[in-house]
């Protein structure tokens, strides 16, 4: 991810006008995207793929594309999501067991029912730090995917609000760095900075999403606060 921000941020300030101006400036950047993504996908990891996705188009917008090239590729986006989903029969149970987890607790939808109850032990003002039931093996991957339930069954409704908020505080000051560094026409700096914010932001709300069954379940760590150690390397 922090690699393909980079290159974007170069192709970004050497073709600007090709961005702006043409349709191969635009479609150049995405299928280097595409290439990621097939081997993403074979992992298979349709979470990074639509980060990598968004964070893209962000940066190309950002360099001033034309916005009937963008309504034009983000159906194309939606519309390859729905297939990869149709196709792959976990990735449809995932979806539909978002939808009505408690209709199989125990099968397709028990981690987001775990993570529901988890949620609802912590309250408005949590069970204390270090005091979680569900992380002692009833919420799978808790450390990981799914530590926003924990935080909010230690913490509660109050704790999860200061998270997010550290979380907003860290995304705004890298898009407030990346359009300083564009206003002082530090062009590759500024879409350095932005892409970091968007790519921040996005899997931010995709993890805590997942986690309070506002989106279907994703393999996206929570920035700076999952454990893992490419995933906190990478985004520190």
């Amino acid at each position: 991810k922090l690699v393909l921000i980079t290159y974007l941020s170069g192709y970004l300030v050497r073709r600007i006008d090709e961005v702006r101006g043409q349709f191969s400036g635009f479609v150049k950047p995405l299928a280097l995207v595409f290439c990621m993504a097939l081997l993403l996908l074979a992992q298979p990891d349709l979470g990074s793929v639509v980060v990598l996705f968004v964070t893209t188009l962000g940066l190309l917008f950002l360099a001033g594309a034309r916005v009937v090239q963008f309504a034009l590729m983000i159906l194309m986006g939606v519309a390859a999501l729905v297939m990869l989903i149709l196709f792959e029969p976990y990735r449809m149970r995932r979806v539909t067991s978002f939808m009505d987890p408690w209709a199989d607790p125990f099968g397709s939808g028990y981690q987001l029912t775990q993570s529901l109850m988890a949620f609802g032990r912590g309250g408005f003002l949590g069970q204390g730090l270090g005091n979680s039931v569900q992380k002692l093996e009833y919420l799978p991957e808790a450390h990981t995917d799914f530590v926003f339930a924990i935080l909010g069954e230690e913490l509660g409704y109050f704790g999860v609000l200061v998270v997010l908020a550290l979380q907003l505080a860290l995304v705004l000051k890298a898009l407030q760095i990346g359009r300083r560094a564009l206003n002082e026409k530090k062009q590759f700096e500024g879409y350095v900075g932005c892409g970091i914010g968007i790519w921040f932001g996005f899997q931010t709300v995709i993890n805590v999403g997942a986690a309070a069954g506002m989106l279907p379940t994703k393999g996206l760590t929570l920035p700076l606060v999952s454990y893992g150690g490419s995933s906190l390397i990478a985004m520190s």
